[in-house]
């Protein structure tokens, strides 16, 4: 099971038959529209684009052409919907157009106008009327006499017209596609830190603080019977000073799951061996890497590591476990094993589905094995990047 991955759809249609079936009859209606489909589109892109750039020497003629294009992706949006349903085309959205905060109505017009979506949909208005001429004459008259032998001419002028529709209005490239997953790693980000933040402050509502308010009335009480019953204060004060041990060692685990002081003094070797040493079930740490990676990279190796031997210790039954990391090209790897039940996913309630989501917003993947009855074997994988010398949080002046 992967956190991150692209689907592959799979939308080839089946083989044509002699015989009709549903496939064979969507396409003939997908031809048979794309007679007055291409009239609109044709009509459309000709009237923007004659009037805008006929208009070009007055100040109205760059909006109306920049307004154009945007209601050209509304036309592409309606073309893509119909391949998907009666072609069975599998195509993304393209990514919206960005926000234009700041950039005046100078900006925002040029953004508009160096659409790629907007003027790859106005080209495919352009050639959909002769082709959409062509393919209504040639269905209706298939219809008639070529009926036997219609469903494979159909097929190969709907082939063509899966071509047209990824070609032209598939999201541009890469590119796009790569907008829209930081757009969405972004949120995860910022909904990740959110909850740090929640988390932090309710352990020190309901942990540190808590204790801290007790060992102040705790304290209170003991002045008061100073005088009064020696004794009972230094009893009270013997308690008073517990309570503060206990205070701190809260407030250690704290400060250790914000960050921990070994990660950043000795590096992610030293800090994963001491998380494995506080883990219930006997883990042997392998680390081999050359040199320190980036402090945010080997902050999320570390934090990573440390759920998933708590999960281990939880809920794994597991009698021993190990902790590999190396570095192989640009890559970070993590591998944990242990010899549990096995059973885990990523929607089984233990945080698995939020390490995946912290992964995948620095490119990173997440891969579980783990068959019922075990072993489990859980693969993280982050993107190598180099520490700063000058920045690097443990440099001493």
């Amino acid at each position: 099971m992967t956190a991150r991955t692209t689907p592959l759809h799979d939308d080839r249609p089946p083989p044509a038959r002699f015989a009709y079936s549903r496939y064979t009859w969507k396409e003939i209606a997908h031809l048979l529209v794309n007679l007055p489909m291409g009239i609109v589109g044709f009509v459309y892109a000709v009237s923007v684009l004659s009037v805008g750039i006929g208009l070009t020497v007055t100040v109205i003629g760059l909006p109306l052409l920049a307004m154009g294009l945007l209601g050209a992706r509304v036309l592409g949006r309606f073309e893509r919907a119909r391949a998907r349903k009666l072609l069975g085309v599998q195509v993304d959205e393209p990514s919206p157009m960005p926000g234009h905060r700041g950039q005046g109505f100078l900006g925002r017009l040029w953004s508009n106008l160096k659409d790629p979506v907007g003027w790859r949909t106005m080209l495919y208005g352009f050639i959909r009327l002769p082709w959409g001429v062509l393919t209504f004459a040639v269905t209706v008259v298939g219809l008639v006499v070529l009926w036997p032998v219609l469903p494979f001419i159909v097929r190969g002028l709907t082939n063509a017209d899966r071509a047209m529709v990824r070609g032209l209005l598939s999201p541009s490239d890469e590119l796009e596609r790569r907008i829209a997953e930081l757009e969405s790693d972004r949120g995860v980000v910022v909904d990740t830190a959110a909850a740090d933040l929640r988390r932090i402050e309710r352990d020190l509502h309901d942990g540190a603080q808590a204790r801290l308010v007790a060992l102040a009335m705790g304290l209170g009480l003991a002045k008061e019977k100073l005088l009064e019953d020696p004794d009972a204060a230094a009893s009270m004060v013997d308690e008073a000073h517990g309570e503060v041990k206990l205070a701190l060692q809260e407030l250690r685990d704290l400060a250790r799951g914000i960050h921990p002081a070994v990660l950043t003094d000795r590096g992610l070797n030293a800090a994963l061996s001491s998380v494995a040493s506080r883990c219930t079930v006997p883990v042997k740490v392998t680390a081999d890497l050359p040199a320190r990676p980036a402090a945010a990279i080997e902050g999320i190796a570390y934090f990573t590591v440390s759920e998933l031997l708590q999960n281990i210790s939880k809920h794994s039954g597991a009698k021993s476990a190990s902790v590999d990391v190396w570095r192989a090209d640009e890559r970070l790897l993590i591998q944990v094993w242990d010899d549990g039940r096995g059973g885990a996913r990523l929607d089984g309630g233990s945080g698995m589905s939020g390490l995946a989501d912290r992964l995948g917003a620095v490119d990173g993947l997440f891969v579980i094995e783990s068959p019922e009855g075990g072993p489990t074997t859980i693969t993280a994988e982050l993107p190598w990047r180099n520490r700063s010398t000058d920045a690097a949080p443990g440099a001493r002046k």
